[in-house]
Order: structure tokens, then sequence, then C-alpha cells
């Protein structure tokens, strides 16, 4: 499975539901990256978007603990061990974790790679990414040219998660 993200300097992803910043390059990248795919979000990210629509072209996978919480055009779950049922339907490479903070902790463990766009600039935060620079089992593998958005710089990353040898 996979992650998918834009981070701050501290790992920062969001302040009250909302992302720090929209990059257009980078909302693309999210866009190429996903679209045909499965996206595993929490409520509340899924409640962030635009009309708290699931996302057009990709199949939708919500996990609530809130056992009455539906939503047309995407699948709720309640649990890990019932989301995990549900993704054995789709290939690993397939699935991407694209938030909130509690759900990318969740699933981390689960991960084999990282889509990180790191923005070189600190905002003001409340929810996190796991910070992946500072864990031993990741690695960067990928590391775009450095990007500028007005006066905002930052580089598309992509971790994976070291293989034993």
């Amino acid at each position: 499975m996979n992650l998918i993200a834009a981070v701050d300097r501290n790992w920062a992803i969001g302040l009250r539901n909302k992302l720090l910043v929209s990059i257009p390059m980078d909302m693309k990248f999210f866009r190429e990256e996903t679209t045909g795919k499965v996206v595993v979000m929490g409520r509340k990210t899924l409640e962030s978007f635009p009309n708290g629509q699931p996302l057009k072209n990709r199949v939708n996978v919500i996990l609530t603990k809130n056992a009455d919480y539906q939503v047309k055009g995407a699948k709720v779950v309640h649990d890990l061990e019932q989301l995990q049922e549900e993704l054995k339907k789709y290939r690993d490479e397939d699935v991407y974790v694209i938030g909130g903070e509690s759900i990318y902790r969740q699933l981390l463990d689960l991960c084999d790679a990282a889509h990180i766009t790191k923005i070189d600039y600190t905002y003001e935060a409340d929810a996190y990414f796991p910070n992946l620079d500072e864990m031993e089992d990741w690695e960067v593998t990928a590391d775009s040219e450095e990007q500028t958005y007005f006066d905002l710089e930052f580089r598309f990353l992509k971790y994976e998660r070291k293989r034993e040898c």
C-alpha cells in the first residue's frame, strides 16, 4: 500500500480539517497518482472535500468508528479488520492512504511506499504525518528537482520501506 501527503518542514499536514496550502502541481500529482485507484481515508478527511463527496474516478474507502455512517459512492468500514478484508479485493500497489493524521498513523505499518510533497515552509498546524526521516526502516528512493509555486519551494519525494535482505 501507498501513503500520499503534502507536508511542511515539521511534517504538518493540516489545520482545522483543511490542507495547509493548495499547490496546483501537488494537486495534479495527487490526481495523476490516485485516479483509477483506491483511496483510503477517515471520515473527517472525506468531510473536508467539496460538498463532502467522495473523489471521482476512484474507489473511496472510509474508515470510521461511527457504525451508522454512510456515504453514497463510498465503501464504509469500521475497523482495521474490515478495512483489510475490503482491501483484499485490490492490488496492494493500487491502494493509497490519503489521511488524515490518525489514519496515516494506523496504516503506516501496512504500507511500503510514501509519496510525499515536502514544502520548505513551516505552517501553523494541528495535524501531522509521521516523520519518515526519523524512522530507520524508511528511506528516500526518489527526489525531484526543487519546484517553486510563487515564493514556496517544494519537492516530490518517494520513500520506501527498507527491505530485509
